[in-house]
């Protein structure tokens, strides 16, 4: 796998390094020695997937706080997505900011989402889906979310109307520093 650092410290894109030939390709998506070698937790505790029927569903922008907190290793595996990780730790330089890109079943890149960030991403096909894994299992009660359009982040989305939301999405807070750190301190 090839690593890539993006603008928020922790925050990376891997790639598949894929081996083909006329049947196809082979890929690693997934290597405890390669993730820790890049300091990144390699630790799974679950497995995720979701599925995504129509273009511009939203989803996010979620966390989970306090011992429940989460490492993210998101990738599509079938469609295509917009990916967002938000910084929401207080003592971070880029605390408020954001990277996104495309996630693609075709491209088969992935995106880890340390600890301490928001995640969220938008489909830009029918018949999305994603699969997570993640470093500890949901809790309901440690989770938490902010606004997919919350001012403070300034997301630029690539889709805007029509848009696909649950009912809790739809009712996240804003964001607001203070408010985030007493939470991670849960």
């Amino acid at each position: 796998m090839r690593f890539t650092e993006t603008p928020l410290s922790g925050c990376c894109v891997l790639e598949q390094e894929r081996r083909g030939d006329d049947r196809g390709h082979f890929a690693r998506v997934f290597c405890t020695a390669e993730l820790e070698a890049h300091g990144l937790c390699a630790v799974v505790a679950q497995a995720n997937a979701a599925v995504s029927r129509n273009r511009g569903t939203l989803r996010g922008l979620h966390f989970q706080t306090g011992e429940h907190a989460e490492d993210k290793l998101v990738r599509c595996t079938r469609g295509s997505a917009f990916d967002v990780a938000v910084d929401l730790r207080p003592e971070s330089h880029t605390a408020g900011k954001w990277f996104g890109l495309t996630l693609s079943a075709e491209l088969g890149n992935m995106l880890y989402v340390p600890k301490g960030f928001a995640h969220g991403y938008l489909t830009l096909e029918d018949d999305t889906e994603m699969h997570y894994l993640v470093s500890a299992a949901y809790a309901p009660g440690a989770e938490g979310g902010y606004r997919w359009n919350d001012p403070a982040f300034a997301i630029d989305w690539p889709i805007t109307d029509g848009l696909t939301l649950s009912d809790k999405d739809t009712q996240w807070p804003a964001y607001e520093p203070s408010s985030s750190r007493r939470k991670e301190e849960r």
